[in-house]
């Protein structure tokens, strides 16, 4: 039986590029964003790989107009087998740039967003004795980066509701995992929300040796077509495995913290993605 599966935010990058190799791979697939108008880059995609894509709205943080989608696509397709909560959005500032309402924000697309549609997905999956829930964190989900403090803070959160979800869930036939990409080159960067700070912000600085190495990182960035095919994988797997990693350079990174018990690994590295040329 063919799989109905729904996959958020697909206008661009990796979510874009799964939603097609999941089509591509014979399921039919409801491709989300949050503003249709921006399908265009979809559409092409979906027409030169030769699959068919049911394109709708949806943004996660409206959770009332959510819930009205995933309604529409059980109407009209009966079920939904597979979800991938791949919406997101990053952000760069330290605490102190940060206002309750910006890390309220990362919260709601980053964590509650995957959170709502998760729960609102999960009821006809138990009752099927089936399903598959995936959800794109980010090796952010693992290891706290300098000036990631609120993306990071999300992306820690929806790991740990999935990983504590994950035991209850496999016990109705319902798989719940995560996948944790490292840089990748798409369009996520330039949509990330961040500080500008200038010469009278103490951490002005820092700031910039940050997005300098940062810089560095994204210039030997996985691709997104490839992210797209490891997040479709993950789907797809006979296997199942909690956390999935979309490159060797990502699975490298994660596991840095996860052999880290006193999180002195993780901090040394870190450190030196804010030391100044001074300091060298």
């Amino acid at each position: 039986m063919n799989q109905i599966a729904v996959v958020t935010g697909t206008s661009s990058g990796m979510g874009l590029h799964a939603a097609v190799e999941l089509a591509r791979r014979g399921l039919t697939v409801v491709a989300t964003m949050r503003d249709e108008t921006r399908s265009t880059a979809l559409r092409d995609a979906a027409a030169g790989a030769g699959v068919d894509l049911d394109v709708r709205t949806l943004d996660v943080t409206d959770h009332e107009a959510a819930a009205a989608c995933l309604d529409s696509v059980v109407a009209d397709h009966g079920r939904i087998d597979v979800l991938v909560n791949n919406a997101g959005r990053g952000a760069v500032a330290t605490a102190e740039q940060l206002s309750l309402d910006d890390i309220r924000a990362q919260l709601d697309v980053n964590y509650l967003g995957p959170v709502a549609l998760t729960k609102l997905v999960l009821p006809a999956m138990r009752h099927a004795g089936s399903g598959r829930i995936l959800t794109v964190t980010s090796v952010g989900g693992a290891v706290g980066q300098p000036f990631a403090d609120a993306y990071c803070g999300a992306k820690f959160a929806v790991e740990g509701f999935m990983q504590s979800l994950a035991p209850v869930a496999e016990r109705f036939g319902v798989w719940v995992s995560v996948i944790e990409p490292a840089a990748v080159a798409s369009d996520f960067v330039g949509n990330v929300a961040r500080v500008e700070a200038d010469d009278s912000d103490p951490y002005a600085a820092l700031l910039a040796a940050y997005l300098a190495r940062t810089a560095g990182a994204f210039d030997r960035a996985q691709t997104a077509e490839d992210a797209g095919r490891a997040i479709a994988d993950a789907v797809t797997s006979e296997t199942y495995r909690f956390r999935w990693q979309s490159s060797e350079a990502a699975t490298a990174f994660v596991g840095m913290s996860l052999d880290d018990l006193d999180g002195e690994r993780v901090l040394g590295a870190t450190r030196t993605w804010v030391r100044l040329t001074t300091e060298m």
